[in-house]
């Protein structure tokens, strides 16, 4: 398949990768797990709400604040079992901005509420959330973000790219790194990319990147952060993951 118009060969971000990283064995190292559709289609509902509220708290908190914490989260938050959530009343959310096992901030606590909705509506649609997943393609990434966005609460943006990271789909995260990357690679898209021609840009070249390599979305997107840029240490806040 031809690149996108003015766009790099991805064998030579790659190979800027391995020569920043000491290696191809160093790069391959430093990629992420990619779950194929079967194990994803098993990650269970609760697992799946769980992974949402630690991604809406890193969102702008160290990382290493919210893991250091985070068997409270799951002490406070009964498992993140989202029906039993849904049925807490108003005392057990108000309980929660008191709580100290937690990171209190009303917004993102209240947030866990909605998305259990959300999680519980979509395991209706699909038999589970993971099930779900699992049967949305990799090359319209895009689309399952804005329904993300649109569905869930506080899933927009790097959140939910996020989010999809660490439940193991197939997808790109655009740090500021990956941008670097793709704009160097000639792909037309603004610093801070926002509009969904930027976002049809991107994975229309990540797409052609992917029938070209074989590789997963996932790998191309992080091998792109390690080609340039700053290699900021992931676990310094959300955005600067890639």
């Amino acid at each position: 398949m031809a690149k996108a118009p003015g766009a790099h060969s991805f064998a030579a971000i790659r190979a800027r990768a391995e020569r920043r990283k000491g290696g191809a064995e160093a790069l391959a190292a430093l990629l992420p797990a990619v779950k194929p559709a079967a194990a994803l289609a098993e990650v269970s509902d609760d697992r799946v709400l769980a992974e949402m509220a630690k991604r809406v708290f890193c969102s702008g908190f160290a990382w290493r604040v919210i893991e250091a914490k985070w068997a409270g989260f799951e002490a406070a938050f009964e498992g993140f079992v989202p029906g039993a959530l849904l049925f807490q009343p108003d005392e057990f959310w108000e309980d929660r901005m008191r709580d100290t096992r937690i990171v209190r901030h009303a917004a993102k606590i209240l947030s866990v509420k909605a998305n259990a909705g959300f999680v519980m509506d979509v395991a209706r649609e699909h038999g589970s959330f993971g099930r779900f997943l699992a049967g949305w393609p990799a090359d319209d990434q895009v689309g399952l973000l804005a329904l993300l966005t649109r569905r869930g609460s506080r899933l927009g943006g790097m959140t939910g790219q996020m989010l999809l990271r660490f439940l193991g789909y197939d997808g790109f995260a655009l740090s500021r790194d990956v941008v670097a990357c793709l704009r160097d690679a000639g792909v037309k898209i603004a610093e801070q990319p926002t509009s969904k021609g930027d976002f049809a840009r991107i994975q229309a070249q990540f797409n052609a990147w992917a029938q070209d390599t074989g590789l997963p979305r996932t790998h191309l997107s992080r091998i792109c952060a390690l080609s340039i840029g700053e290699n900021r240490a992931p676990h310094d806040t959300q955005e600067d993951e890639a």
